[in-house]
């Protein structure tokens, strides 16, 4: 429903409209509500009956103009910001005094929002007036998401390796990537017959990857970058990157014969030892005289 008010400005008196002849609360314009809604329309260039907000149903993200994706919940005060960016050109204009949704079914696709608005008229004269815009929901899918889908898009690659015959440290560093879901970024996960190759869409997921790694099992990584395309005009370039990360060739309960220089850096334990637990750092135990070494990578 919609409805217009003339705000009172003057004392409770009566007066003849001008235009109608209908008795009305004295104001400035001197017309009836009914009058001043024909000669005037304050919603003018605002969309009062429908619009349109895209949404990503992958990520369940609203469009923010002009690139930006956000997650809102239904009747939020981020979802009813999207809404009422939609409808700034027309709004600044007027005075908004309130803005509220309206209940619609969740999977209706329709999102109702209730504003509120005033504007100064003829002679100084207020309307208000209440009207409900409609907006709505169109699936588009976000940029992150196109790419995941297309499992070709690439920016950075992570190849882990491990070259031993069996490959325990291997496993045990792919337990802990699923139990943090420190994968949750990768756009395509490839199986090497050393190891295992995870492509990135941005360079700062892969590095995040990266130092995961470094910061459960012990290992060395290596960076290098690939020139794609430049543009001379506007002087851009770019690059893809590869992250090789080689975890140490030694597996828990592993009998390592370490070089003597190693050895003897230790307190001239036996060169040979057994590898008791692999963390961020290779922890030894001599068979001869059960003492515990530490060598940190």
């Amino acid at each position: 429903m919609e409805y217009i008010e003339a705000v009172v400005t003057s004392g409770a008196q009566t007066s003849l409209c001008c235009q109608c002849g209908v008795l009305t609360t004295p104001n400035p314009s001197s017309m009836c509500v009914g009058c001043l809604r024909s000669q005037v329309d304050i919603t003018e260039g605002i969309p009062c009956k429908q619009s349109n907000v895209c949404f990503c149903k992958v990520c369940e993200r609203y469009l923010q103009p002009p690139s930006q994706w956000i997650t809102c919940a239904l009747e939020s005060r981020e979802l009813l910001a999207i809404c009422l960016k939609k409808l700034k050109q027309g709004l600044s204009k007027v005075r908004l005094v309130d803005a509220g949704f309206v209940w619609t079914e969740p999977h209706s696709k329709r999102i109702k929002v209730k504003l509120t608005i005033q504007k100064e008229v003829l002679n100084s004269t207020i309307l208000q007036q209440v009207f409900v815009v409609e907006f709505v929901v169109q699936n588009q899918m976000c940029e992150v998401c196109h790419r995941q889908a297309a499992q070709d898009y690439w920016n950075a690659l992570v190849q882990v390796r491990q070259k031993t015959s069996h490959k325990k440290t291997f496993f045990y560093l792919e337990q802990l990537i699923l139990k943090h879901n420190a994968h949750h970024n990768t756009v395509k996960v490839k199986q090497e017959s050393d190891g295992v190759d995870f492509f990135y869409a941005s360079r700062a997921d892969a590095r995040k990857f990266v130092e995961f790694i470094q910061t459960v099992v012990p290992c060395r990584c290596k960076t290098s970058e690939k020139l794609i395309s430049h543009d001379i005009h506007s002087n851009t370039y770019n690059y893809k990157y590869t992250f090789s990360v080689e975890i140490v060739p030694v597996c828990r309960e592993e009998i390592v014969c370490l070089p003597l220089k190693v050895a003897r850096s230790l307190g001239n334990v036996s060169q040979i030892v057994i590898c008791k637990k692999i963390s961020t750092n290779l922890q030894f135990i001599d068979p001869m005289t059960l003492q515990g070494k530490l060598i940190t990578l």
